[in-house]
């Protein structure tokens, strides 16, 4: 494939030898007269590198470098001035320039800098896709997931911890929604930086305010010293707000404020003290529907949802329960000096079957509860909590025989385990197969069979 060469000069003359030379040389050459042409030129055909003048009418070349690194830090430019000096060729290479050249232009040297130019582009890119795919790799290995849901919010969550952006985390209380917080703080550029939790449910409205902001002494009644918020904790480092849906509205006013100025101001204060640090929120309420009923801030919710990740629940990612079920079991036979093998037939039958309203945190503390009461080194009873739970748990996994013969008790079930996968994946076949652990070809020959409709 033929590399794309920008040419970029206001001299007719100049471009037209440049253009020429390059395209004998076996490169798919563009030119653009200035430099609000070659922007044009490249949101609407992408080169693999650019030449530019360094002095044009309107725009300069160095203006054309600006804007073009903002767009793409990796597309090479190399750029041609007349005067040739030291001083202009180090300015400009720190100012992003890939290399230079003098007028008159050497066209071999060009040709070697263009060379070397492409080839250093070629590693770089190499380069991000391996430190993406490391980034994704470190993701999963955090969250273990076999679910293709789960890993497409994965795969975002990656590629958002790496932009200084705002996060918001949507989800249903259990499903691990702080974890992920803490996992796109370790693969942030503020990682080295202190994660900072505030759980914004659990404390009142004053108490919040003294806990976000910090205060002075005296401030009130108890205040005997001051004490930094931890706003000012987790300088340079993540914040993490849980259950940012309910903080009380005085108190979002001022959340605003701090991240529209970076800087705040202690309970009983009057300084102003700059702050800086990743903001990572999380709520398992709707704030959308919060907003219309007047509860939360429309321009807040802006600021703190530049990118939003949803947590599916754990019954709709059914496949990871196993995956889970052995790691909490290894996890705490460790933590408790339990030698534990694994469990019955019956006990692994009920916990797969269970909808855990209280999501992985609910599973995690059925295994925990069923490993403390266990007799022998094998889990033979599930202990679920009492009460709702629990008798939601009997009612998942009833004994009742279905009417009928064996073979249509079977094809009963099968039916309704196919027809529960295609709802908990959007009704996209290929999803529902591999959560079932058959192919695509398999679930559309069943589909057909029980007369299911890939519409339904």
């Amino acid at each position: 494939m033929k590399h794309r060469i920008l040419v970029v000069d206001d001299e007719p003359n100049q471009r037209t030898v440049l253009a020429g030379f390059l395209g004998k040389h076996g490169y798919d050459i563009l030119t653009a007269e200035s430099a609000e042409k070659a922007l044009t030129v490249c949101s609407a055909t992408p080169p693999d590198l650019i030449i530019s003048d360094m002095k044009m009418t309107g725009k300069s070349g160095r203006e054309l470098l600006a804007e073009i690194r903002r767009a793409d830090p990796l597309i090479p430019f190399i750029m041609i001035t007349a005067y040739g000096n030291v001083d202009e060729a180090v300015a400009i290479m720190k100012e992003g320039a890939t290399d230079y050249l003098g007028k008159p232009v050497n066209l071999s040297e060009l040709l070697l800098k263009i060379a070397k130019a492409l080839e250093q582009k070629m590693l770089l890119e190499e380069n991000e896709e391996l430190r993406r795919e490391l980034v994704d790799s470190q993701m999963t290995e955090s969250i273990r997931t076999r679910n293709p849901r789960m890993r497409e919010v994965l795969s975002m969550a990656a590629r958002a911890a790496r932009a200084d952006v705002p996060i918001l985390i949507l989800g249903e209380s259990g499903t691990g929604k702080e974890l992920l917080a803490r996992t796109i703080h370790s693969l942030s550029a503020v990682k080295g930086g202190p994660f900072v939790p505030v759980n914004c449910a659990s404390l009142n409205p004053g108490v919040l305010e003294s806990e976000l902001f910090g205060h002075e002494r005296g401030a009130f009644t108890g205040a005997a010293t001051t004490r930094k918020g931890r706003f000012e904790i987790a300088q340079n480092g993540s914040l993490f707000l849980d259950e940012v849906g309910d903080i009380p509205p005085e108190i979002q006013v001022k959340l605003l404020r701090v991240l529209q100025e970076n800087e705040i101001e202690r309970v009983g204060g009057n300084q102003s003290i700059p702050v800086r640090f990743r903001l990572i929120s999380a709520t398992n309420r709707d704030l959308e529907e919060l907003i219309q009923a007047g509860g939360f801030r429309e321009d807040l919710f802006y600021r703190i949802n530049v990118v939003s990740l949803r947590l599916p629940p754990l019954r709709q990612r059914r496949e990871d329960i196993p995956v889970l079920m052995d790691h909490f079991l290894g996890y705490y036979s460790e933590k408790y000096g339990i030698e534990m093998k694994g469990f019955s037939r019956e006990a692994r039958q009920r916990l797969l079957a269970y909808d855990y309203p209280g999501n992985i945190r609910e599973l995690m503390n059925v295994i925990q509860r069923s490993l403390v009461l266990a007799r022998g080194d094998v889990i033979q009873t599930v202990q679920f909590d009492q009460g709702a739970c629990a008798e939601a748990a009997g009612d998942t996994v009833s004994t009742d025989v279905p009417g009928g013969t064996l073979p249509e008790a079977v094809e009963s079930l099968e039916k309704r385990m196919i027809m529960q996968a295609l709802e908990e994946n959007d009704h996209v076949q290929v999803r529902a197969a591999r959560q079932l652990g058959i192919s695509e070809r398999n679930i559309r020959y069943k589909m057909e069979k029980y007369g299911l409709k890939a519409e339904e």
